[in-house]
């Protein structure tokens, strides 16, 4: 009878996997010996393997240049990576080693952009796109880099007033982007986006603001759709839409020579994750250019901006569980030594779902489980798989502690838990790794930021003298 854990997953899925494999009972990601971090250590701990960035993106160009070649297409690929998805030094020094572009959404982005240019990082040949809401500071900010010379700095335009704004700032002539406030899925609790310029006003806001203007030069057309890339009726009918702009712009502003495709690629987050990247690329250039010939104008350089899927598959976290509490007859509770609501706020707030698999005990018997976190909020568990609605996991033995992983987890997920800030019930921040490969092919390790402490949370809250 098939009992053990690695029957289970034997059976349900495609096992190992490129970056997953066992080696004797203990799981191995991407060659990462994950029971040696916890032994070496400890738990909770979060981790940074830097060079699946750089992976990701060398896979993203490939497809474009496949893709251009397949249809012979004419005009330059650009790939941007989206900081807002992570800000962290070590992520941004990985991606722009790449030789790829910037995209940002906030004032402070760039003061980020500036630092970069100082340590040789970026040059003015490197774009930076410019998106978001934007008001005073970040006009200010966006002026400057202008000023400064970097004349590759495209503010891409959300609202009507933003033209206006950066004109009164910026010395001479800049240029432009329009962001398309494309329309959302039908489930979705509002039609439009709320950011950028709606369908019908693109043309007019043009010829009203800028085709006449002796300062501003719309060289690019932003189109993100929320949903991101996706191969569906809804994607391709945007897409579409957003190329029947591009095109009636074309022909009265010769200056518009690129074409913004927001909304990124999806990451894994199963292990029955199947998504055939090429294919979608291969029909993005193909609609592009058969909807520019169509029209009778040039095709555009094509500009993608991945933030997810250029460091998402990079992070993982790994927890203890502590204990098992039996609810009910049905239920039973495996608690971890940390926070699903502040280490991984994304399962929290739009019921999201990682990759989880235990890290020891494979040879074992399983059981379905829930998993419940420290704090005493209702909301901190997880309780489901991508693929399965339940958790299993090897059977609870407190004298056999359980390790399990949480991986693909290195987007946003920082942020928007506020790293190194107040968390909910002062739960502290996990110590967080940069995993690395040295020129030999040797796994390398390093403590980015060590685990919170008492004394750091009672200085933020003004405990001072403590």
């Amino acid at each position: 009878m098939n009992t053990k854990y690695i029957d289970l997953i034997d059976q349900s899925f495609n096992f190992p996997q490129q970056e997953f494999k066992l080696e004797g009972k203990s799981l191995q990601f991407h060659d990462i010996d994950l029971m040696g971090l916890v032994e070496q250590y400890g738990s909770p701990l979060k981790f940074t393997y830097l060079p699946q960035i750089s992976n990701n993106i060398q896979r993203a160009k490939d497809w474009f240049v496949a893709a251009f070649k397949k249809y012979d297409y004419k005009g330059n690929y650009n790939y941007s990576y989206c900081t807002k998805s992570s800000h962290f030094k070590h992520v941004l020094d990985e991606s722009l080693a790449n030789d790829i572009h910037i995209e940002t959404s906030s004032a402070f982005d760039i003061d980020i952009v500036k630092s970069l240019k100082k340590e040789g990082k970026i040059t003015n040949d490197t774009f930076v796109l410019c998106n978001g809401f934007k008001r005073e500071q970040y006009i200010s900010n966006i002026a400057s880099l202008i000023n400064e010379g970097y004349h590759n700095c495209i503010p891409i335009i959300d609202n009507y007033e933003e033209i206006d704004l950066l004109s009164q700032e910026i010395e001479g002539k800049f240029k432009i982007g329009i962001r398309i406030a494309a329309e959302e899925e039908p489930k979705s609790e509002f039609y439009t986006s709320r950011l950028g310029v709606g369908y019908k006003n693109i043309v007019p806001f043009y010829k009203n603001q800028i085709q006449n203007s002796d300062k501003v030069e719309l060289k690019m057309l932003h189109f993100f759709i929320s949903t991101g890339i996706r191969d569906d009726a809804h994607y391709w009918s945007e897409l579409l839409k957003c190329l029947n702009i591009y095109t009636e712009l074309k022909k009265i502003c010769p200056e518009l020579e690129s074409l913004n495709i927001g909304g990124g690629f999806p990451i894994k987050n199963s292990l029955t994750f199947d998504f055939d990247y090429q294919h979608m690329v291969n029909g993005i250039v193909n609609q592009i250019q058969e909807s520019c010939k169509q029209a009778g104008v040039s095709t555009p350089h094509i500009f993608t901006e991945f933030g997810s899927f250029t460091v998402g598959e990079s992070g993982g976290a790994i927890y203890k569980v502590l204990h098992q509490k039996q609810q009910n007859d049905r239920e039973k509770w495996n608690m971890i030594n940390s926070s699903f609501i502040t280490t991984l706020p994304d399962t929290w707030a739009i019921n999201k779902r990682f990759i989880m698999l235990p890290l020891n005990r494979w040879d074992e018997p399983y059981e379905q489980v829930l998993l419940g976190g420290l704090t005493c909020d209702s909301e901190d568990y997880y309780n489901s798989e991508k693929n399965v609605n339940a958790i299993y996991l090897p059977e609870f033995d407190k004298n056999e502690p359980l390790y399990i992983g949480f991986f693909n987890t290195g987007a946003y997920q920082e942020t928007i838990g506020g790293f190194g800030g107040l968390q909910h019930c002062l739960i502290p921040t996990p110590k967080h790794l940069l995993i690395d490969k040295d020129d030999n092919g040797k796994i390398t390790t390093k403590v980015f930021k060590a685990q919170q402490k008492s004394e750091d949370l009672l200085k933020i809250l003004g405990y001072d003298d403590h």
